[in-house]
């Protein structure tokens, strides 16, 4: 009878999370950290570039004042489509007023102002679908030359080296010096072998393009003892490059002008002796829309 008086006890267990207590400091903390370190990392950076490396990375982060347009095909040489400025009044009241039956003295007078104040209207618009045009074909080649670089191991990291510049002149692309990774020899105008490539692949762009080339080379403070003298050797520079661009199959009818600049248009004026002044600069020149011949009534 004994065994059937028997006590139980029962042990309850407390919430199972107590062993997990305070854990949720350690994610911030990590994350403090982390935060530290690359605030750190980055005060490393700011003191140990130079400033056209800065330079270069700014203009790599910076976003590209490029104007766009419509593109049929998006390529390089993607055409136009027709937008809303092809329909301007301008250009259909020429039309009209062509097909108009004869009229008196007068009214030929106002339709002859008309006429001329349509075909002022319609250069307008021709220039401007044309700066829009050219702009678009800057932009994908922009982008072209850049997925160029970054494809090729060779020259990837020499992207920082190429300032890419959509300007009134035209697209100006332009290969600079860095400390230890000239672009030629000291003192010559032999380029070295990685510039080679990186010739070659912004040829392989430009001679995509139908726009006139203006090549020049342009030397540093550190230049001017150079043997022949540093306009001597700007210009040797500028056309060795010619050389490169036209074996790289640039025709020759392209070359609008090859010249020396020396040190007279600095990249950096306020640090004549500072490598990135000793640079190349590859123009592809803005081109007009032509001119129309006849503005007038027949």
């Amino acid at each position: 009878m004994a065994g059937n008086n028997a006590v139980v006890i029962k042990r309850l267990k407390k919430g199972g999370h107590s062993g997990h207590h305070g854990g949720a400091w350690k994610v911030a903390y990590a994350d403090f950290v982390t935060a530290m370190m690359a605030f750190f990392l980055l005060m490393w950076l700011i003191n140990t570039t130079t400033p056209e490396q800065k330079r270069g990375i700014a203009d790599y982060f910076a976003p590209q004042s490029i104007a766009q347009t419509m593109s049929g095909s998006g390529g390089v040489l993607g055409g136009k489509v027709m937008g809303e400025d092809s329909a301007h009044a301008g250009g259909a009241q020429s039309v009209m007023q062509k097909q108009s039956p004869p009229a008196h003295s007068s009214t030929q007078k106002s339709l002859a102002a008309g006429a001329t104040e349509g075909g002022a209207s319609s250069s307008t618009d021709s220039n401007s679908q044309a700066r829009s045009r050219q702009d678009g074909e800057f932009a994908h080649a922009v982008e072209a030359i850049r997925q160029a670089i970054q494809d090729n191991p060779d020259i990837a990291n020499l992207s920082h080296q190429v300032i890419l510049e959509n300007t009134p002149q035209g697209l100006r692309i332009q290969l600079v010096d860095q400390d230890g990774r000239p672009m030629f020899q000291q003192g010559s105008n032999q380029p070295m072998p990685y510039a080679r490539k990186l010739l070659a692949a912004v040829g392989g762009i430009v001679s995509q393009l139908p726009n006139r080339v203006s090549i020049s080379g342009h030397t540093g403070g550190n230049d001017v003892n150079a043997t022949g003298g540093a306009w001597e050797l700007s210009a040797c520079r500028a056309n060795q490059v010619r050389a490169v661009l036209q074996a790289g199959g640039l025709g020759s009818d392209r070359i609008y002008e090859v010249a020396g600049k020396a040190g007279s248009e600095p990249l950096l004026p306020e640090d004549p002796n500072a490598s990135a002044n000793r640079r190349l600069s590859i123009l592809l020149v803005r081109e007009s829309p032509p001119v129309p011949t006849n503005t007038g009534l027949n």
